[in-house]
């Protein structure tokens, strides 16, 4: 049954693709399009769009193209009357580059080693983590619209200004993914000279190297676009990778467990899925109208480490509004504690 809702996204590939599956579940009419048209008719063909196009009336426009055509196909998305977001992975330039209150730079930190919309899967989002960068001049609406379409696509969404984005993504995404083409670099040289090398790949080497299987295009995009903060990663792993050698060339068992033991704890503590109903707090936060306030307040609880699993906001006839946003109950009083660090006057309420 269709929800009467609309939607654009702007490349049919592996995410793309998987962003149109998603809405299209929920009853949202889907058009798409790509630069390469047989891709964008086989993204109909296999039910990620209704039809190959435009739509003037779409709510959202998902960009989904390589980051070096976001920012102009955001700029294209945004002379009609709807909010638009991208799903690149770095966000700083692209930004920037668009400047615009109806944009809200996004990065869906999921995917597969499949390729094209012939990997796409509605479930994709379930359960990943979604970042989006409100700046100073993002309207609150336009956020709240986008963070509330693709909370309902699984994501748990994380706000994060973007140059703070292209920091720690540089760690957690594009470094692992340089560091698992290495290593596969390094083992198919060692296999020239040992035939059985790669046959002998276990699960671990496997499960460290599986990103590397992913299309190497979009890379080249972003090592140009988030260079510096993926050197400096680089670097930090080098220095790391140094101190471990020192260890094992020195025999240093005792160094050694401390610091596998630190790494097994930091690993088995990585946050999983969000909490039950029961175990949520309601946080309403009156605010002023000014700019800024949307950023300020959604990046706050985001460097506290306390995920927001919803947010709306409601306006005041005489200016300025209230954000209302759910975050973990055992998280309450610290959110609420930093937002009145920051002078606001937030209320917390448990949700049973």
């Amino acid at each position: 049954m269709s929800s009467g809702r609309r939607a654009v996204v702007v490349g049919t590939g592996l995410i793309g693709g998987s962003i149109g599956l998603a809405l299209k579940a929920q009853g949202w009419h889907v058009t798409g399009r790509d630069v390469d048209e047989a891709r964008a008719a086989r993204a109909v063909e296999l039910g990620a769009l209704d039809d190959v196009g435009d739509d003037p009336d779409a709510e959202i426009t998902f960009v989904a193209t390589p980051v070096g055509s976001i920012a102009a196909e955001a700029r294209s998305a945004l002379r009609g009357g709807g909010v638009v977001t991208d799903v690149g992975g770095v966000k700083g330039p692209v930004v920037a580059e668009v400047a615009d209150a109806r944009f809200v730079g996004g990065h869906p930190m999921a995917g597969s080693e499949q390729e094209g919309v012939d990997g796409a899967d509605a479930a994709l989002f379930e359960g990943a983590t979604w970042v989006l960068t409100p700046t100073d001049d993002t309207d609150a609406d336009a956020y709240a619209q986008v963070r509330a379409i693709v909370s309902s696509l699984g994501a748990e969404v994380v706000a994060l200004r973007p140059e703070d984005h292209d920091e720690l993504v540089a760690l957690v995404s594009h470094v692992p993914h340089l560091t698992a083409a290495a290593l596969m670099e390094l083992a198919a040289s060692g296999a020239e000279e040992h035939t059985a090398l790669l046959r002998l790949a276990a699960g671990g080497f496997r499960d460290m190297t599986r990103v590397a299987a992913g299309h190497p295009g979009i890379w080249l995009d972003v090592c140009a676009q988030n260079r510096d903060a993926i050197v400096a990663g680089i670097d930090g792993l080098q220095a790391a990778l140094a101190n471990m050698r020192a260890l094992v060339e020195a025999g240093d068992r005792d160094g050694l467990s401390a610091w596998l033991e630190r790494a097994r704890a930091a690993r088995v503590n990585l946050p999983s899925t969000a909490p039950r109903p029961e175990e949520l707090a309601e946080i309403r936060v009156p605010v002023p109208d000014r700019p800024g306030v949307i950023a300020e307040v959604t990046t706050l609880v985001s460097e506290l480490g306390v995920n927001m699993f919803d947010l709306e906001t409601v306006h005041s006839a005489e200016g300025g509004g209230v954000f209302i946003f759910l975050v973990d109950a055992h998280s309450a009083d610290l959110v609420r504690g930093a937002l009145l660090a920051r002078k606001y006057k937030p209320s917390a309420q448990r949700l049973a």
